[in-house]
């Protein structure tokens, strides 16, 4: 094992928010801090760029999309730490707004990543979550969009308490089903696949963050949904603030919990 114990995860971190992330963990955090990247060259590229700025992150490859290499990255944290710290899912992707690409292969491609890659990380990564965890899911306020421009019935059954993982992944496959038979607008759904994979990204975060308060109280693990909204308008250093704020929540914290945060204000749901 590591001489050091404690350790931080970002996921996607070898440019944008997610570099910006872990540059921030490795001089706030108080432990290691894993860069992943899901292609090699690029990454140990980002941990060397770090390096020449005196910080020492450590490097593990992750492609998202793909389970094996999720569960090799649990294997190597459990090994190495006996479990992990803070998880930062910082990974994702997004078409362009010109891409020609059609609506349902969009849908697909970016619900794939976004939403079930996101939550595949979870599956893996939550059991090993040590107490006082921090998980912060990077998500958007292009899904609190996406959820208004939902039909009134799908905005019930998205702010529903009662709603479990399983409802969950069947409305996300709901939406890449119903844009495959173009059908979408028809059953509520609106015009954005990354607004909806957001949308199923923050409402994962609420259904994860109450299965953890059932079965695991005692060990205090806080997990939100984050927008960092430097979308454009802000630098990712910028964007960086509020998920870093939220990995480093002190062990004594008890809020937020299961919330979407936004310059470090929970959002209303």
């Amino acid at each position: 094992m590591s001489s050091c114990s404690r350790v931080a995860l970002v996921t996607g971190a070898n440019k944008g928010i997610g570099f910006s992330i872990t540059r921030d963990l490795c001089r706030k955090f108080s432990g290691d801090v894993v860069l992943t990247a899901r292609d090699k060259a690029r990454g140990k590229a980002a941990v060397q760029q770090l390096q020449a700025e005196g910080l020492s992150p450590r490097f593990h490859q992750l492609d998202i999309d793909d389970l094996q290499s999720i569960r090799a990255l649990r294997d190597f944290l459990r090994r190495e730490y006996g479990g992990l710290n803070v998880l930062v899912n910082n990974a994702s992707i997004a078409f362009r707004m010109d891409d020609s690409t059609p609506f349902d292969i969009q849908a697909e491609t970016t619900l794939k990543t976004n939403f079930f890659a996101t939550r595949n990380v979870c599956t893996e990564l939550l059991p090993i979550m040590k107490p006082h965890g921090r998980v912060v899911n990077i998500s958007s306020l292009q899904g609190s969009k996406a959820l208004e421009n939902c039909s009134e019935d799908l905005q019930e059954k998205f702010r529903c308490d009662t709603l479990t993982e399983g409802d969950l992944v069947d409305l996300m496959r709901k939406f890449v089903e119903d844009t495959r038979n173009e059908v979408h607008e028809r059953e509520g759904w609106p015009d954005s696949a990354y607004g909806v994979s957001k949308l199923g990204v923050t409402v994962l975060s609420r259904i994860l963050a109450r299965q953890l308060d059932e079965k695991r109280k005692g060990d205090r693990i806080l997990l939100n949904a984050c927008c960092p909204g430097w979308e454009g308008s802000r630098t990712a250093e910028e964007g960086a603030e509020t998920p870093v704020y939220l990995a480093l929540l002190p062990p004594d914290a008890t809020e937020p919990q299961g919330q979407l945060v936004c310059d470090k204000v929970v959002q209303t749901w």
